[in-house]
């Protein structure tokens, strides 16, 4: 039989059938081959009895992201904030470009409006080229235009801890009922209440997964890139390569280089360029073997 992975908890795995639902382990092959089923994974499965069955096979995946660690996903939702806790622009840009190079849209949530606006946030990021949507989970700003972005896709919340991932869902979906917790003043960061993944049907064909909420960059994820591949991966770069002085152009301290002149100009935001900096001095580090 097949189904889709909707939740997966303490190596069980909870699968979709169309009708109902099984909770089904995996086979010992997968952790021999170093394979691990993902939410989202579409799977074949035996049954072992009525409510129990094992994974047998996991089908091709268009995509796999190792955190979140999901599979098969249309579009990243980067749920950010300018109030406490505040993002680092450096975690969205981190996502933005492990989504480029998945071919997975990528948009910006900047949630808390109601405390901080987020007028920066939403000027640096639509001029990268995504979707940027400002919401209030208290007045309910914003909500309906996040709704419409993602429907008809499957799509994943991330972000740090505390920015309100799970308060946004139970405004989507309130039979929800997702459990929230308050945000450290003094800490300036959130609790996880966010344990597992899990995949939740928004409407009829929207779906989105929550994620346990970070602060700290992911390197294994980030070690996966190509130095000379970065540059594509920055869509606003895209209308300034070929147009350096150098074809070699790394875009860091060659001189006459278009992308920084554009950055001088205003045509690129400053926050973007030094995350471009950033990973590119993070890929230089990593040896390919």
């Amino acid at each position: 039989m097949q189904g889709k992975i909707y939740k997966a908890l303490s190596g069980f795995y909870y699968i979709h059938n169309g009708d109902s639902s099984v909770i089904c382990t995996a086979r010992g092959r997968f952790r021999n081959e170093k394979e691990t089923p993902l939410v989202g994974d579409t799977v074949e499965y035996s049954m072992e009895d009525p409510n129990f069955g094992r994974i047998e096979k996991i089908e091709p995946r268009k995509n796999r992201f190792i955190r979140p660690a999901v599979a098969n996903i249309d579009q990243i939702i980067f749920v950010a904030s300018k109030a406490i806790p505040e993002t680092e622009p450096f975690l969205i840009d981190r996502l933005s470009v492990i989504a480029e190079q998945q071919a997975c849209l990528f948009a910006v949530c900047v949630n808390k409006e109601d405390l901080q606006p987020g007028e920066e946030f939403e000027k640096c990021y639509k001029k990268a080229g995504f979707a940027v949507i400002r919401t209030s989970t208290r007045d309910g700003t914003g909500i309906e235009e996040l709704r419409n972005e993602m429907r008809g896709k499957t799509s994943v919340l991330t972000g740090n801890s505390g920015v309100g991932k799970s308060s946004l869902l139970n405004c989507l979906n309130p039979k929800l009922q997702l459990p929230t917790a308050v945000v450290s003043e003094k800490l300036g960061r959130g609790r996880h209440t966010t344990r597992h993944i899990e995949l939740f049907r928004i409407e009829k064909t929207t779906f989105v997964t929550d994620t346990p909420g970070f602060s700290s960059i992911d390197i294994e994820t980030t070690a996966e890139l190509d130095k000379d591949q970065l540059q594509y991966l920055f869509p606003e770069f895209r209308a300034f390569l070929g147009f350096c002085h150098f074809d070699n152009c790394a875009h860091m301290n060659e001189p006459d280089c278009a992308v920084k002149k554009a950055v001088q100009d205003g045509k690129i935001a400053k926050s973007r360029y030094s995350s471009y900096r950033r990973l590119y001095q993070i890929c230089q580090t990593v040896k390919k073997w």
